[in-house]
């Protein structure tokens, strides 16, 4: 399964619309930073390091649309524009600014237009390739902490349709399978849009491994009845202090420290965000239609209003470790954050 990709000859991005699944699997193609910020915006195209993807090829469609119309500083101002206007779309996910600020970097150091072109395509290509190898990588390293035969729980979806394929936590059941351990799986339903029921149960019966679906709010029930043996999500951004996954995660990790249930994290290492602290970040928040109505249905009183975030935040002292193509580290995490600080500076 391959979610993001661009085609040469068209000159386009090519993406899965991942909110027609599991109904229908259809691509949107799209030469327009206006028609990607839109999907990015309604969750077409979703995930931490497939919205890395998604940003840098964002700059490759702002530098072709814009080469024949100006040049020079017109041609930075407006490119620059047009990444801000992307990177606003999903304020809470560190890899879509990481991916646009990366590529846009590349381009601008380029003296001509055609160049900046040339530049960023191979830039935010790099960016795709190098994703495959780091899931399988953190897959590879993850498979290793699951026991020969488990119950793995899992929140949202962090598999290939998060990335350009493979997955992140579903990485790591991924290369546990493909290691010959025996894993089983139950994916919570989870909000916004049920990504876990519709995406990961997805994904995982197309490969061939077992999995039930379950509300959201039977996790602790199965905790308590040993019907879990480990908890493995992914992360929209990881800060030093805490972790920023899909609104439930808290939630599990709460239940699974009670339960004395190992609460793994599995991303790559450009998910770390040195620069803020659980107070700095924006939690998305969703519409209320999306709790309001289900299937043309309405599920609410009119006039009652919502409380819909995206995300919520999982302090680190919840989190077992956490799974990055680099390794894999555990509280007090020190050496996580002091390496990424030396990367950016």
């Amino acid at each position: 399964m391959r979610t993001i990709t661009w085609d040469t000859g068209a000159q386009c991005l090519i993406y899965i619309d991942q909110t027609r699944l599991p109904a229908e699997r259809a691509t949107v193609e799209t030469q327009s930073v206006t028609r990607l910020a839109d999907g990015i915006r309604h969750l077409e195209v979703r995930g931490a390091p497939a919205l890395g993807v998604a940003g840098g090829y964002g700059v490759v469609l702002s530098c072709l649309s814009h080469r024949k119309e100006v040049a020079g500083q017109a041609f930075r101002d407006v490119v620059e524009a047009d990444a801000e206007y992307l990177r606003a779309t999903r304020p809470t996910a560190v890899n879509l600014g990481w991916g646009i600020d990366r590529v846009l970097r590349t381009a601008m150091r380029e003296e001509t237009p055609a160049a900046a072109c040339d530049a960023a395509l191979r830039e935010a290509q790099a960016i795709e390739a190098e994703d495959i190898t780091l899931c399988h990588r953190i897959g590879e390293y993850g498979a290793a902490l699951l026991p020969d035969t488990c119950t793995v729980l899992t929140h949202c979806n962090a598999g290939a349709l998060a990335c350009v394929e493979w997955g992140t936590a579903l990485g790591v059941i991924r290369s546990a399978v493909a290691a010959g351990k025996h894993v089983s799986v139950l994916s919570c339903e989870t909000r916004p849009l049920n990504q876990g029921s519709r995406l990961t149960a997805y994904e995982l019966q197309a490969d061939g491994i077992p999995v039930k679906t379950i509300p959201d709010s039977a996790a602790a029930h199965l905790m308590r009845r040993g019907m879990i043996d480990a908890v493995v999500v992914g992360a929209d951004r990881i800060t030093p202090d805490a972790v920023f996954n899909k609104i439930g995660t808290y939630m599990h990790a709460v239940c699974a420290q009670h339960h004395v249930i190992p609460f793994y994290v599995a991303a790559p290492y450009s998910t770390l965000d040195t620069h803020r602290t659980e107070a700095g970040v924006i939690i998305e928040e969703r519409a209320r239609d999306e709790l309001a109505i289900c299937g043309g249905r309405r599920l609410m009183p009119d006039g009652v209003e919502t409380v819909n975030p995206a995300f919520d935040v999982t302090p680190l002292t919840l989190v077992t470790a956490i799974i990055t193509d680099r390794g894999v580290f555990r509280h007090p995490y020190g050496e996580l954050t002091e390496t990424g600080r030396r990367d950016r500076s």
